[in-house]
């Protein structure tokens, strides 16, 4: 979705009468468009893959499959997969964990107000818009020629290093992997990753459909590692903005 542009909304909800106030409270929010409302988890993932789809706010307790496995294939999908905001009246602790586990925008706790879903709305617009300047902003700075000696530098790489290479653990298991990090997401952050051109940590969110607190938690380790170049970026203004890049693996 381009900045400006309006979000498209699936809202999944089994109960025929929360889809209709859902979707009412929606209706309220600017810059926001129902796309459909749907009653099942199925239903949820076939929209939600289809590439049509920005922001699913989804139920938890759903007839056929329940929230946390429509988040699973979601997730799991090669292509890349909308926000979700939670929308549940599940408030133990399991539940919880495993959605915020599936990389949600947020847990709205049912019964809420128009004004409560709204809030939260406008509040994901802010970021969802700032992250699609990012990504202009990076496709901007991929457009500008590539200097000689970065060309050589590429070429000296051979080849984007596998997650192993990058974890630094070309002899050890995915299963040695800390507390905290999947293989599955370490593989699409590193894949984000290039070594000519530097990403924000906010950048590097976005191109990984991550949040920034998780991008950081895996930058953290692939420095610790040793794999990536740290760089600063210094504007008129506030703090430099910190960079990072992967660093080229050496020729054979």
């Amino acid at each position: 979705m381009t900045a400006g542009a309006e979000i498209r909304v699936l809202v999944v909800d089994d109960d025929p009468g929360a889809r209709v106030l859902h979707s009412r409270f929606l209706d309220g929010a600017p810059g926001f468009t129902l796309l459909a409302a749907v009653a099942t988890g199925r239903a949820a993932v076939e929209y939600g893959l289809s590439g049509d789809v920005d922001l699913i706010l989804l139920d938890m307790r759903l007839p056929d499959i329940s929230g946390v496995e429509v988040l699973h294939q979601l997730r799991a999908a090669a292509e890349p997969s909308p926000d979700v905001l939670v929308i549940s009246s599940s408030q133990d602790r399991v539940t919880v964990r495993q959605a915020l586990a599936g990389q949600v925008i947020g847990y709205l706790v049912k019964p809420f107000t128009a004004e409560a879903l709204q809030a939260r709305l406008a509040v994901y617009r802010g970021e969802h818009t700032r992250r699609a300047i990012d990504l202009g902003a990076r496709a901007a700075v991929r457009d500008v020629p590539l200097a000689q000696g970065e060309i050589d530098r590429l070429l000296s790489t051979g080849r984007s290093a596998t997650v192993a290479e990058a974890a630094g653990r070309p002899a050890q298991g995915l299963g040695h992997l800390p507390k905290g990090i999947s293989a599955v997401t370490l593989e699409r952050v590193v894949a984000a990753l290039d070594p000519v051109v530097p990403l924000t940590v906010a950048e590097l969110a976005a191109a990984s459909h991550i949040s920034v607190p998780t991008a950081r938690r895996y930058l953290d380790h692939l420095i610790r590692r040793g794999v990536i170049d740290i760089a600063h970026r210094y504007g008129k203004r506030g703090r430099p903005e910190v960079l990072y890049r992967l660093v080229p693996a050496p020729a054979a």
